[in-house]
C-alpha cells in the first residue's frame, strides 16, 4: 500500500519549501522519502526508525528531510498500521526540531490525519499547544474542509505506476508481461514497435541518473541498456534494455534453500531458470554448451563461475568510476543459458555524470551492505557516502555469493531489540567478521580456495579486502582450476603447506645432499684412482681435500641460505601483514622462480673452481702427475658438477613452484612479469633435464675411457657402477619432477594470466 497521491495545491502557509527551489535538492529529498516509504512497505510488523533515514550532516537539508519524513511516518502509523504517534513524541525524539519554530504545515498534517482516523479534534487544542503559530494555524485549519497533503516532494508516479497493466501501450512499447516491481518502478516485457524486438522496460519516476550511468557500460556481464524515453504527461521515464528471460539469482537462492546440501549441483541454476522460462512462456535452449557445462559442475564450482563473471563486471564498472551500491540476488539477471548479468544501477553513482553527488545515492539493501556503507547511512559515524569505493561492492558480492553457496547470508540480521538499534547491531556484527560457527557450515566439498576468497571479500576492514574486481575475477578463476587451487590452497596435511615455514633449511638441504654425495664420490674415486698411485701423496691429498671442502661447503651453504632467505622474504611479509608491498611483489616472486637456477649455478661455480684447484694443489704438493691423472680429475669433477647442478635445480625449483610461489598468489595476484618468468622457467626445465640425462652417460662412457688399461680395481668398478645406477635413478626422478613442473607451470600460467573467455557465446541476447 502506498500513501495517497498528494495534491498539486500548495498549502496556504509553507515555512520551509523555500529551500527547494534548487532542482537537485528536490531530487535528493524525493529519494529520501522514497527510501523511507520503501522501508514501511517492506516491513509489515515493525516501524522503521526515522532517524536512520536522515543524512549525517546537521545543516538545513537534514531538518527539511526530517519534517517531510515525519509526515510520511504519521500517515503510515495512523492510517495504515495502527501505531499512532503524536507530534509531541517526535519533538522529544528529535530535539533539533525545537531549534527553530516547528513548521505549521507539520501541525496541520497531524491534525487532519487524526481526523481521518475518526477522532473528534478541536482546533483550539492546537492553538493552545502552539500559540506562536496561532495566526497561521487559524488560516490552515479553517481554510478547507478537504485534507490536502503538505508534503513538499513525494513520488508523483506511485498511483500512476500502480495503474499500469500488461496489455497497455506506452509510447513505443506494447507491454506484454510484468517481470517485476520495486518500491518505485515496474518492469515489463515489452515489444518495441519501431524496432520489432522484445525488450525489458523499466517504468519509474523521471529522476536519477541510471540511464546516463548505464550508457557508459558495455560489458558482457552487465545488462545492456539501449535508451530511455520520457512520458512527460505522467512524469514517467521508460528505460528499455536487453531482455533476459532467465529471471534473477533470487529464485536460485530460493531453490538452494529447498535443496539438501548433498544434492546441490549446477543443475539447480538451470532448474531455476527453466522454471522462470516456463512461467514466461519461453522455450528452453537446446544444444547449449554452457548449459551442458553448468549441469556437470558441482555447486561450489557453479558459485565460483558466477562470481568470476560478476567480479569482471564490477571491475569494468569500477574502472569507469561507476559504483553499483546495491549488489543483491534480485539485481543479477540471468540469460536462458545461465550467464549472469549485473543490472539495476538505480542507486549507483558515477563521477562522470555531471550534477550528481555520492550523497544523493547512498542507499542499498541493508543485508548486503559493507560496514562502511552502513556507517555512511548512520549519523554521527563520521563516514560520508562519497568515501565509499569499489571495495564496498566487493563486500556485497561476497555476501550474495555466500548466500548463494549456503542458502543463508553470513550474518544473522534478526534484530530483536527493535528498529532503534537495528543498524548499530548490524554494524557491530559485520565488524566482528564472519562467525566461526557460520564458517563451519560451509559445504563439505567447498574448496579451501573458495572459502579463502569469500572470507576476504567479507573482511570488515576494506584495506584487507580484494582491492578491485579484476583481482577477484582472477581468484575465482583460480577456484575453478582444480590443479591451480590445489597448489595455492593445499590441504592442511600437505607437505607443501607444512614446509613453507622452513624455506631456508629446505633449500639448503636440497643443495647440500647431492653436493655431499658428489664430494664423497669425488674423494673416493680420485684417491683410489690417482692419489694412491702417487708416492707420498695420500696425506697431502687428504689435507687439500679438507681445505677445499672446508671452504667450499660453508661458503656454498651461506650463499644458498642467503638466496633462499632473500627469495622467500615475501612469505614473512605475507604472514605478518596478510599482503605484500605492491612495489616489491614482482621482484620477490621473480627471485622465488629463479631460486633453483641460482642455487644450481652456485654449486656449479664451486665445482668448476674445485676442478681447477685440485690438480694444481696436487701438482704443487706431489710433483708432476701422468696425463691420465688429470683426465681422471676432469672426468670425475665433470660428473660431480653435473650432479650438483641438475638435481638441486629440480629439487629447489619443485619446492619453490609447488610450495612457496603459490602462497604468494593468495594475496598478491600475478601479472605480466609473472607470465614472463613462468614461461622462461618452463624453457629452462628442458635444458636442465638434458643435464640430468648426461650424468649416467658420462659415468658409463667417461670414467671407463679414462681408466688405465688393465685396471680391475673392484672398489673402483663398484664406484663406477654406483654412479651409473645412481645417475639412471636420478634421471628418472628429474624426469618425474620435469613432467610435474610442466603441469604446475601450466596451471600457474592459467591463473596469473587468465584468458577471458569469449563471452559472445554467453551473451544470450534475446530480441
Amino acid at each position: 500500500m502506498q500513501p495517497h497521491k498528494p495534491s498539486q495545491v500548495e498549502p496556504a502557509v509553507d515555512t520551509h519549501s523555500a529551500n527547494l527551489h534548487n532542482a537537485d535538492t528536490s531530487s535528493v529529498l524525493a529519494r529520501y522519502i522514497e527510501q523511507f516509504i520503501d522501508a514501511w512497505e517492506r516491513h509489515a510488523e515493525q516501524a522503521p526508525v526515522l532517524s536512520q533515514f536522515l543524512p549525517a550532516n546537521d545543516g538545513g537539508l537534514r531538518r527539511l528531510i526530517l519534517v517531510e519524513l515525519i509526515k510520511v511516518d504519521l500517515e503510515y502509523r495512523w492510517l495504515h498500521r495502527d501505531q499512532p504517534k503524536r507530534l509531541s513524541e517526535y519533538l522529544h525524539d528529535h530535539p533539533e526540531l525545537q531549534s527553530q519554530a516547528i513548521p505549521p504545515d507539520l501541525i496541520y498534517e497531524e491534525f487532519h490525519i487524526r481526523r481521518q482516523c475518526g477522532l473528534e479534534i478541536d482546533p483550539e487544542e492546537y492553538l493552545t499547544d502552539f500559540p506562536e503559530h496561532a495566526d497561521s494555524l487559524r488560516q490552515l485549519l479553517g481554510l478547507k474542509d478537504e485534507y490536502q497533503s503538505t508534503l513538499v516532494t513525494r513520488p508523483k508516479t506511485s498511483v500512476t505506476l500502480d495503474a499500469i497493466e500488461a496489455g497497455e501501450t506506452i509510447d513505443d512499447f506494447d507491454l506484454v508481461l510484468p517481470l517485476g516491481r520495486g518500491a518505485f518502478a515496474r518492469v515489463f516485457l515489452a515489444r518495441q514497435k519501431s524496432m520489432q524486438r522484445l525488450v525489458a522496460v523499466k517504468i519509474s519516476a523521471d529522476h536519477g541518473t541510471e540511464p546516463q550511468t548505464l550508457a557508459q557500460l558495455d560489458h558482457d556481464y552487465i545488462v545492456r541498456v539501449f535508451d530511455q524515453r520520457q512520458v512527460e504527461a505522467d512524469v514517467l521515464r521508460l528505460l528499455y534494455m536487453q531482455y533476459l528471460p532467465g529471471g534473477t539469482l533470487e529464485s536460485v537462492v530460493e531453490r538452494v534453500q529447498q535443496t539438501p546440501e548433498d544434492q546441490r549441483t549446477g543443475q539447480i541454476l538451470l532448474d531455476a531458470i527453466d522454471a522462470t522460462l516456463e512461467k514466461r512462456g519461453e522455450i528452453r535452449p537446446s544444444d547449449s554448451s554452457i548449459r551442458q557445462q553448468l549441469a556437470e559442475m558441482s555447486w561450489t564450482d557453479t558459485v565460483a563461475w558466477l562470481g568470476s563473471r560478476l567480479a569482471a563486471a564490477l571491475d569494468y564498472a569500477h574502472r569507469r568510476q561507476v559504483l553499483h551500491r546495491d549488489i543483491k540476488p534480485a539485481n543479477v539477471l540471468l540469460t536462458a543459458e545461465g550467464v549472469p548479468k549485473l543490472g539495476d544501477f538505480n542507486i549507483s553513482f558515477s563521477e562522470q555524470v555531471s550534477g550528481t553527488t555520492a550523497a544523493a545515492y547512498f542507499g542499498g539493501s541493508m543485508a548486503y551492505m559493507s560496514p562502511e556503507q552502513i556507517e555512511a547511512c548512520l549519523p554521527g559515524t563520521g563516514r560520508t557516502p562519497d568515501e565509499l569505493d569499489g571495495r564496498s561492492d566487493i563486500y556485497a558480492l561476497g555476501v550474495m555469493l555466500w548466500e548463494l553457496l549456503t542458502g543463508a547470508r553470513p550474518f544473522d540480521d534478526n534484530v530483536n531489540a527493535g528498529w532503534a538499534n537495528a543498524m548499530e547491531t548490524m554494524l557491530q556484527t559485520r565488524h566482528r567478521g564472519v562467525p566461526p560457527e557460520v564458517i563451519a557450515r560451509l559445504p563439505r566439498d567447498c574448496p579451501a580456495a573458495l572459502r579463502r576468497v569469500l572470507l576476504r571479500c567479507l573482511e570488515p576492514d576494506r584495506e584487507h579486502r580484494w582491492s578491485d574486481g579484476g583481482i577477484l575475477h582472477q581468484q575465482f578463476e583460480l577456484c575453478l582450476d582444480a590443479h591451480a587451487r590445489e597448489l595455492v590452497d593445499p590441504p592442511p596435511e600437505s607437505w607443501r603447506l607444512r614446509l613453507r615455514a622452513y624455506a631456508v633449511p629446505v633449500v639448503v638441504a636440497l643443495n647440500l645432499i647431492p653436493n655431499a654425495i658428489s664430494a664423497i664420490f669425488n674423494y673416493q674415486y680420485n684417491r683410489r684412482q690417482i692419489v694412491e698411485q702417487l708416492q707420498d701423496a695420500t696425506q697431502k691429498f687428504d689435507l687439500i681435500q679438507g681445505i677445499i671442502n672446508g671452504v667450499a661447503f660453508p661458503l656454498g651453504i651461506a650463499l644458498v641460505g642467503w638466496l633462499a632467505w632473500r627469495s622467500v622474504r615475501g612469505l614473512r611479509v605475507l604472514a605478518r601483514t596478510g599482503s605484500c608491498p605492491p612495489d616489491d611483489v614482482p621482484a620477490i616472486r621473480r627471485d622465488v622462480l629463479r631460486l633453483g637456477g641460482r642455487t644450481a649455478m652456485i654449486c656449479l661455480a664451486e665445482w668448476i673452481i674445485a676442478g681447477i684447484a685440485y690438480p694444481i694443489s696436487i701438482h704443487l704438493a706431489a710433483g708432476s702427475m701422468p696425463p691420465s691423472a688429470y683426465l681422471h680429475f676432469i672426468g670425475s669433477l665433470v660428473i660431480c658438477g653435473l650432479v650438483a647442478t641438475a638435481y638441486p635445480f629440480f629439487g629447489v625449483t619443485s619446492y619453490a613452484v609447488r610450495s612457496v610461489y603459490p602462497a604468494m598468489l593468495q594475496s598478491c595476484p600475478g601479472g605480466p612479469a609473472d607470465v614472463r618468468e613462468l614461461k622462461r622457467l618452463d624453457q629452462r626445465l628442458s635444458r636442465y633435464l638434458v643435464v640430468a640425462a648426461s650424468v649416467p652417460l658420462m659415468a658409463i662412457s667417461g670414467l671407463s675411457l679414462v681408466r688405465p688399461a688393465g685396471n680391475v680395481d673392484g672398489h673402483l668398478q663398484l664406484l663406477e657402477q654406483a654412479v651409473c645406477l645412481g645417475g639412471i635413478v636420478g634421471f628418472g626422478l628429474a624426469y618425474h619432477f620435469y613432467r610435474q613442473l610442466q603441469g604446475d607451470l601450466a596451471a600457474l600460467l592459467r591463473i596469473v594470466a587468465p584468458r577471458h573467455r569469449d563471452a559472445s557465446i554467453e551473451a544470450g541476447v534475446f530480441g
